[in-house]
């Protein structure tokens, strides 16, 4: 794991970054309120069309099936420019609590893909949960696969370009049906 402002490497539950002592109290501090999002899909930009938003949602619900324990949130936001773009998606991510407040630790599977049009940046941050499988490469060659659309304007095919990676790889280190007592893919 990396610190989220400075980068430098840092142990998981480390309480603040050794470098620049970044802690997430200090980063609420610094960003202040979590926006109002919608599950799911969450657009305080206003650049996905309802239809886009509407068949993103039914995406994120097919990729619950396999495996259920996934909580997907997509959020497109314009995250102000005083601050990196990794150290605003580490305060979304733990502020927001997408996987719920009962999911912490290794059982948060929650994933966020946050968008910054306006900043052309885009990061996907796994729960502690899902980060032994999923590798910053393979994240990052995941959001690399929706750069030509973004690159265009077309977000929400970039989108489903991401979330049809995240599917691939959710289904290389999940469980086969039925190895276990439980009949869901497990990560």
């Amino acid at each position: 794991m990396r610190c989220p402002y400075c980068q430098n490497p840092i142990q998981i539950q480390t309480p603040e970054c050794p470098a620049c002592r970044l802690t997430y109290p200090r980063t609420a501090t610094l960003v202040g309120a979590v926006p109002r999002l919608a599950p799911g899909v969450a657009d305080t930009t206003r650049t996905l069309g309802t239809t886009d938003q509407a068949r993103l949602r039914r995406r994120i619900e097919q990729m619950k099936q396999p495996f259920p324990q996934l909580t997907m949130q997509v959020v497109m936001h314009g995250f102000p420019a005083e601050h990196p773009f990794s150290m605003h998606v580490f305060w979304l991510f733990n502020a927001a609590s997408f996987a719920g407040d009962a999911n912490r630790g290794r059982n948060n599977h929650a994933l966020l893909l946050a968008v910054d049009p306006f900043r052309k940046e885009s990061a996907l941050m796994p729960g502690y949960g899902l980060e032994p499988f999923l590798t910053h490469e393979a994240l990052d060659h995941l959001l690399e696969l929706a750069g030509p659309a973004w690159e265009q304007g077309r977000w929400a095919d970039g989108i489903h370009r991401v979330l049809d990676g995240v599917e691939q790889l959710l289904a290389t280190f999940a469980l086969p049906m039925g190895a276990e007592t439980n009949a869901d893919n497990e990560f």
